[in-house]
């Protein structure tokens, strides 16, 4: 074997080996990645079941139902409203008519499970992504502009 069929079978074999590394880096991160989307995108385009995802809108007034450490809601963008059911302590200011985020998947009867929720902090705060979408619905335009 000459030294440069050697040194390209040296490239070859090293370039596989990083494309292999950038493969397996790239599935995990696969499994890894949250995306956001609001009632009306799930409405739109249904993400599959048992996939995880963040779901934003504000809480539906009236579907707050509470269990034991069970509660279960409605998450509405104002066009579109998904249930959700979340076992856990929710944050203090989770209430029917502010903005909030879950993370979960959905079942298989549509009904998102949440692992984790959060609700805005403050009276002026609302995450991006729930103003975005209700901006884009139509449905919302931040105080002070008219």
């Amino acid at each position: 074997m000459t030294r440069k069929k050697r040194r390209l079978y040296t490239l070859l074999a090293g370039m596989g080996v990083l494309g292999v590394a950038a493969a397996l880096v790239l599935y995990s991160f696969e499994d890894s990645l949250v995306f956001f989307h609001s009632p009306s995108d799930l409405a739109e385009k249904p993400v599959p079941a048992g996939r995880s995802f963040r779901l934003g809108g504000l809480v539906e007034e009236g579907s707050v139902e509470k269990d034991g450490v069970i509660i279960r809601f409605r998450v509405t963008d104002l066009a579109e409203s998904v249930p959700v059911t979340y076992r856990g302590l929710v944050p203090d200011l989770f209430r029917e008519g502010q903005g909030v985020v879950a993370e979960g998947k959905l079942d298989e009867n549509g009904l998102f499970v949440a692992s984790n929720v959060l609700a805005k902090h403050d009276e002026n705060y609302m995450p991006p992504e729930v103003a975005e979408s209700l901006r884009d619905a139509g449905h919302w335009q931040p105080e002070g502009s008219n």
